[in-house]
């Protein structure tokens, strides 16, 4: 068989995608006018209560999504939830679909379709007495998960959304002063361009961090150890060491964690470790730790600059809260 194997269309490829907690909300209208409005909102309409009955619709629009869209991926639901409320001013009924799951991708075509067929069955219910109907306005108002966090729409919410929804942002570092430490033998002498390094950076910069020093360092218990003890004592309340965490013979990184006076944080090492592994099985080979020095959290992450990215997104929901903690504050 000759020429290229290539489909024409297909469905995103999220294997390597890590599983996180997903949730989207999306928002539509019907806009009745002033026969049909009265008549939903009494429901009074003739072939029933319509406002009962979008909403089983937008339950059944959510979890029909992958078949009505071919190239949407199907998703285990957790949570289905639509709303309808009058909207006097604009003779309209306002709709929201809120999904959630936990999922490689995210539920935002889900909560879309929930919308779309609660506004649906408005529509079917409400043209007997009123043909002139409208529906508009159909847009996501904020989905949240994955790599990106929480995402808004640029139209925003009013604040009876976002009382409703709570869009949970996690916390970010808060100017907390941070320092980035590469271990390599190779970047050290200069054989290579550190890359991991400066990837961290950037991350803790948009997460809130001020990044007061980012150094390169030799494989090896010193100079990292006494390096680590000036940090905290400067008042550094984050330090992310790249490197050295392999089964290597100069892969040290951890025995000079430990041969300081640290207080080991086994939960926070154990979840880069999980969590990485739904990328690639080579994670549990990773001897990443996580330490209390003082009041500085150290991390000791792996070498590659996707591996440090990646678990930098692991730790970006947890780790401004856990320095919270550290300065005495709870689980809130």
């Amino acid at each position: 068989m000759s020429g290229e194997w290539n489909a024409a269309f297909h469905m995103a490829d999220v294997r390597d995608k890590r599983i996180t907690r997903r949730r989207a909300v999306a928002v539509g209208e019907l806009h009745a006018g002033p026969v049909a409005y009265p008549l939903i909102v009494e429901r009074r309409l003739p072939k029933g209560d319509a406002l009962v009955m979008a909403e089983i619709a937008g339950l059944q629009g959510a979890k029909m999504a992958s078949m009505l869209m071919p190239l949407c991926h199907p998703l285990p639901l957790e949570l289905v939830q639509v709303f309808c409320a009058p909207a006097p001013e604009r003779q309209a009924i306002r709709v929201w679909c809120e999904c959630a799951s936990e999922a490689r991708t995210g539920v935002e075509m889900e909560a879309l379709a929930g919308v779309n067929a609660a506004l649906l069955t408005l529509y079917d219910l409400s043209k007997p007495v009123e043909p002139a109907l409208r529906i508009e306005g159909i847009r996501l108002l904020f989905k949240e998960g994955g790599k990106r966090g929480v995402w808004l729409h640029p139209d925003g919410m009013d604040d009876a959304e976002r009382t409703r929804f709570k869009p949970r942002a996690p916390r970010d570092l808060g100017g907390a002063r941070c320092a980035v430490i590469t271990l390599s033998d190779r970047a050290s002498d200069g054989t290579y361009e550190d890359v991991s390094g400066p990837t961290l950076v950037t991350g803790l910069q948009k997460m809130g961090g001020d990044v007061v020093t980012a150094e390169v360092l030799p494989d090896g218990i010193e100079p990292l150890a006494s390096r680590l003890q000036a940090l905290a004592g400067e008042g550094v309340r984050l330090c992310l060491c790249t490197g050295g965490t392999g089964l290597g013979p100069r892969d040290l990184t951890p025995e000079a964690l430990r041969s300081l006076n640290v207080r080991p944080v086994h939960g926070l090492a154990q979840m880069v470790r999980a969590l990485s592994a739904q990328h690639t099985p080579m994670a549990w080979l990773s001897r990443a730790e996580v330490v209390q020095l003082g009041n500085m959290l150290v991390f000791a992450l792996p070498g590659s600059p996707k591996a440090a990215a990646q678990c930098l997104d692991i730790l970006a929901p947890v780790v401004g809260h856990a320095l919270a903690m550290v300065d005495g504050g709870g689980h809130s």
